[in-house]
């Protein structure tokens, strides 16, 4: 009778353990569906954004009333504010933009090594434009210990407050007119000849997040043109949860072209590079789809 009572105990304790582990696994499945589905529903719910024109549409957050840059704009300053701009720039600003890009977005530099083959001569650096506040740091973060200045849209420094801190981190706003153009080159060849870099965003608009490079005008590689000086790129991808960034160059004005050419056949090696970087984003986190054209507009542009 004992050895039976025994035999029950053993044979209902192994049922409890069964449907124990049941249960167990049960719920187990339940959570990694539940899980699914929430990857599933995030996928889906992945922001997207409409555009018409990819080198005019604008996708910036911050709405600024642009002040006009014309000839009593001050691009140069004295010793003193020089010496404060300075300061700024390297003690109060890098430490943090550091930090905060590699805590935000786990950044990281490919191929920086290319940047050594020109450190005794000032360069233009030329990058895509998918962040409104990082893509501020990135070229000073890669380009360490080298001053950087970043030719920029007029709102940069028509913020009430900001205007003059802008500036000193390097901000040399677009001109608005002859006279403001005359002081814009001056200021762009002395820093060039002062061995520093010159930021240019040749795609304007920020696009957040955007994984290709934009058909951008080759306006812009008119400096290192006329300048003869180095080129280089940067390319800012996505990849996992982490923003790399890859540098490459340097690139040179082809001399056996005329100005024209040269300047059409320097954007094309750039472009032509960062696209092909570009195609190793693998995270898309904002799609851009390009909207259909109505069959209104289509009639209308027919009909001129």
């Amino acid at each position: 009778m004992g050895r039976l009572s025994s035999k029950m105990k053993k044979e209902t304790k192994k049922e409890t353990k069964k449907e124990e582990t049941k249960k167990e696994t049960k719920k187990q499945a339940k959570k990694e569906t539940k899980k699914q589905t929430k990857k599933e529903t995030k996928k889906q719910t992945k922001k997207e954004i409409f555009y018409e024109d990819e080198l005019n549409d604008d996708f910036s957050e911050s709405k600024i009333e642009p002040i006009k840059i014309d000839g009593n704009y001050k691009y140069e300053h004295g010793l003193l504010w020089g010496m404060a701009a300075s300061f700024v720039y390297r003690v109060i600003f890098t430490l943090p933009a550091y930090i905060y890009t590699k805590l935000k977005f786990k950044y990281k530099v490919k191929n920086k090594k290319v940047l050594k083959k020109e450190k005794s001569k000032g360069i233009f650096l030329y990058g895509n434009h998918t962040q409104e506040i990082v893509d501020t740091f990135i070229p000073s973060l890669v380009t360490f210990p080298k001053r950087v200045y970043v030719v920029a849209h007029p709102d940069n420094v028509s913020i009430k407050g900001m205007k003059t801190l802008n500036k000193m981190l390097g901000a040399i706003p677009i001109p608005g007119d002859i006279e403001s153009s005359r002081n814009f080159l001056a200021a762009i060849a002395k820093r060039i000849k002062k061995k520093n870099v010159i930021m240019i965003y040749p795609e304007a608009h920020v696009w957040p997040y955007y994984t290709k490079i934009r058909n951008y005008p080759d306006t812009s590689f008119k400096y290192p043109v006329e300048l003869d000086a180095p080129v280089y790129c940067l390319t800012t991808t996505y990849q996992d949860k982490q923003m790399v960034v890859y540098a490459d160059g340097p690139f040179y004005a082809d001399k056996n072209l005329n100005k024209k050419q040269a300047q059409k056949d320097l954007r094309d090696r750039v472009y032509a590079t960062q696209v092909e970087r570009a195609k190793n984003n693998n995270v898309e986190i904002i799609k851009y789809t390009k909207k259909e054209k109505s069959e209104k507009q289509l009639k209308t542009k027919g009909e001129e």
